[in-house]
Formats: structure tokens, C-alpha cells, sequence
């Protein structure tokens, strides 16, 4: 069985960010050679989730496809973004202190908690089944990486793990 691996670099801002990476998963599928088999595309950030979905086409205003305003909107009101301290018992005090000495993390980076719970309800990775050296995300399956971290801007990773013959 062959194995490989390949990252992809986005860039997160300071709004929930949705990146397109079908393409670079199609081209990880690609480059591995693997005819069958199973692709699995992971993030390693607590904060940010692998969903697949279909192309919305629509966006609002400020560049947010309609389908993940939808999905924000019902998290809005399940998991309410965290505005303040306090607000939920993560951050604590200890790990605002972990954070503060040892990563050099300004305190309110920690502000991410909604993130946090949000990538816990989708989740971190999707497998994908490669048929024929072809992914089968069906006839509208888009892939995207999903940073719901919005206390500031940075690079994020996304992982593509193919398995197969």
C-alpha cells in the first residue's frame, strides 16, 4: 500500500475563514498515484474544522459564501462568539498564564473558545474514497477548511493523507 503526504498553506483574517481545497486535494490525489484507495484531508489546528459541502455561488457582502453565513448564523446562536472574559469557563485563568509564559500568546487570543466548540461539532478531517484514481465527492461535493478562529490573522496547514494502490 502506497502513502502519501502533502500540506497546504492558508491564510486565516479576522472573520471566519472558508478556503476552497479541492483542487490542491485532487492534485494531492494526483501526484500520489494511487488509483484506489482513500484520501484523507486533516486539520491540526483545535480551531479549525474539514467539511464537505456544496458550491453556494452566493456571497454576502463581505465575501462569505451563503451557505457558511447560514451555518454561522445557527451558530450564532448555539455557540455565541466569545466576546469577553468570562463569557465561558475556557480560558481559565491558569491557561491564560500557560499561554502568557510559555508561547508568549497575548491574553486575548485566547478569546477563541466559540472556535474551539464550533470545530468540535464538524469536526477536524474528512475521508474521501479515490475510485479509479478519482475522488467520489459526488456530483456538488466541495472540500473546504474552515478557520473559526477570529482573534487574529496567521497561516494555518491543511493536511492531505493518501492511502491506497
Amino acid at each position: 500500500m502506497a502513502v502519501f503526504h502533502k500540506t497546504l498553506k492558508v491564510q486565516s483574517d479576522l472573520n471566519v475563514t472558508c478556503h476552497d481545497v479541492t483542487a490542491a486535494v485532487k492534485q494531492a490525489v494526483t501526484d500520489s498515484h494511487v488509483r484506489n484507495g482513500i484520501a484523507v484531508v486533516y486539520s491540526p489546528h483545535t480551531t479549525c474544522s474539514v467539511m464537505i459541502q456544496e458550491e453556494s455561488h452566493d456571497k454576502t457582502y463581505h465575501g462569505t459564501k451563503f451557505i457558511f453565513q447560514d451555518l454561522l448564523n445557527i451558530f450564532e446562536k448555539l455557540i455565541p462568539g466569545c466576546r469577553h472574559e468570562g463569557q465561558y469557563l475556557h480560558p481559565g485563568p491558569e491557561h491564560i498564564a500557560h499561554a502568557s509564559k510559555n508561547l508568549n500568546e497575548e491574553p486575548v487570543w485566547s478569546l477563541n473558545t466559540d472556535g474551539h466548540l464550533r470545530s468540535c461539532l464538524i469536526g477536524r478531517s474528512e475521508s474521501i474514497p479515490i475510485v479509479d484514481g478519482k475522488l467520489e465527492l459526488g456530483q456538488f461535493g466541495v472540500v473546504y477548511f474552515i478557520d473559526f478562529d477570529t482573534v487574529r490573522a496567521r497561516p494555518r496547514t491543511v493536511h492531505f493523507q493518501i492511502l491506497g494502490e
